[in-house]
C-alpha cells in the first residue's frame, strides 16, 4: 500500500553505500520489488542502479605508480605524483594518494615538530645563501663496509640551489683529503664565498684554514653542538642515509663511490625536493629562486 510505505519511517545519516546493502537486504528477506523498497527506505532508485565506473587509464596509471614506487622505494606518494606529471599523467596528488593506499605502498610517517634549542650569541641568525656558489657547506658521514671496516663520506652542497656537488668516499679523512675533493669542484663550478662546516678536526685545522683565506674562500663555523646550523647539509645527509646507505651493502668504497654517484646524478637532475616546490635542484633553480624556510629546512 503506498499510503502505509509513505508512513514508515525513513533512513536517516546513512551513506549511499549502506542504504544499497539495505535495499537488496530488504528484498531479499521480503521479496519487494526494487521500486517499492527504494520509496520505502527513502533512496533515488537512480542511485541504487548507480555502478562505479573506472577510468579506462587506472590500470596503466597504477602500473606506473608501482614502477616508480619500485624504482624509488624510499620516495612518499607526494614525490611520486611529481614524477608521474613529469611522465606526462596529468593528475593531482589525492589521486595518487588514493592509489597508493589502495595498492598497500608505505605511506610517510608524520613526526612531530621539536623544538630547537639555541645557545646564546651562536650564530644561529646565519648568513643566508643569496646565489649559487654563495655559500657551501660541508660535512661528514660514517658507515661501515659489509666487512665492519668504518669509512667516511665528505658532503658538499650549495645551500642556494641545493645541489650536491660531491659525496667523496674514503676509508680515512683528513683535511688534505678534504682539499682533495673541494678543488676539483672550485674548477667546475667556481670558488663559493663562504663554505660553512662543523668544528671537526677535519675543517678547523690549520693548513685547510689557510689555504680557504689564500684563495678568497671565507670559513664559516657552526656553534659546537649545534647541527642545525647546519641544517642543509645535515638534511641532505639524512636523504643520502635512507636511500642509500641503509639500502645498500658495499664490500669496498669503490663499489660504495659508483652508487652513490649514480643516486647523486639522479637527486641533483630527477628527485623532487620539496623546498624546491618539488622541482630538482638541476637545472630549474638556476631560472627561478623559490621561497626558502626557516634554518635548516630541506628535500
Amino acid at each position: 500500500d503506498p499510503e502505509r510505505d509513505a508512513r514508515l519511517p525513513k533512513a536517516q545519516g546513512l551513506k549511499p553505500a549502506d542504504l544499497r546493502q539495505a535495499v537488496i537486504h530488504v528484498r531479499q528477506k521480503l521479496d519487494t520489488s526494487e521500486r517499492r523498497t527504494c520509496r520505502t527506505v527513502g533512496m533515488a532508485r537512480a542511485t541504487q542502479q548507480y555502478k562505479l565506473r573506472k577510468a579506462d587509464d587506472d590500470e596503466a596509471l597504477r602500473l606506473a605508480l608501482i614502477r616508480l614506487a619500485k624504482q624509488y622505494g624510499r620516495y612518499g606518494y607526494r614525490k611520486i605524483a611529481k614524477l608521474l606529471w613529469i611522465e606526462g599523467w596529468h593528475i593531482n596528488h589525492k589521486k595518487v594518494e588514493r592509489l597508493w593506499r589502495e595498492e598497500g605502498l608505505q605511506l610517510p610517517q608524520r613526526h612531530k615538530k621539536r623544538r630547537r634549542l639555541y645557545h646564546k650569541d651562536s650564530p644561529v641568525i646565519r648568513l643566508r645563501p643569496h646565489a649559487p656558489n654563495h655559500i657551501w657547506s660541508v660535512d661528514l658521514v660514517h658507515d661501515r663496509l659489509n666487512s665492519g671496516r668504518p669509512y667516511k663520506m665528505l658532503t658538499v652542497l650549495d645551500e642556494y640551489t641545493r645541489e650536491a656537488l660531491c659525496v667523496h668516499v674514503r676509508t680515512k679523512r683528513g683535511s688534505a683529503d678534504v682539499l682533495e675533493a673541494l678543488y676539483p669542484l672550485l674548477l667546475k663550478h667556481g670558488k663559493p664565498e663562504y663554505i660553512r662546516s662543523d668544528n671537526g678536526p677535519e675543517f678547523v685545522a690549520t693548513s685547510l684554514q689557510d689555504w680557504l683565506v689564500k684563495v678568497g674562500i671565507t670559513p664559516l663555523h657552526i656553534y659546537p653542538g649545534s647541527p642545525w646550523e647546519n641544517g642543509y647539509n645535515e638534511r641532505f645527509n639524512g636523504t643520502l642515509r635512507r636511500e642509500v646507505l641503509d639500502a645498500e651493502w658495499f664490500t669496498t668504497t669503490k663499489q660504495a663511490q659508483i652508487v652513490i654517484d649514480l643516486w647523486l646524478k639522479q637527486y641533483n637532475h630527477t628527485r623532487p625536493h620539496q623546498a624546491l616546490q618539488m622541482r630538482p635542484p638541476v637545472p630549474q633553480t638556476l631560472l627561478e629562486k623559490p621561497t626558502i624556510s626557516g634554518p635548516g629546512t630541506g628535500g
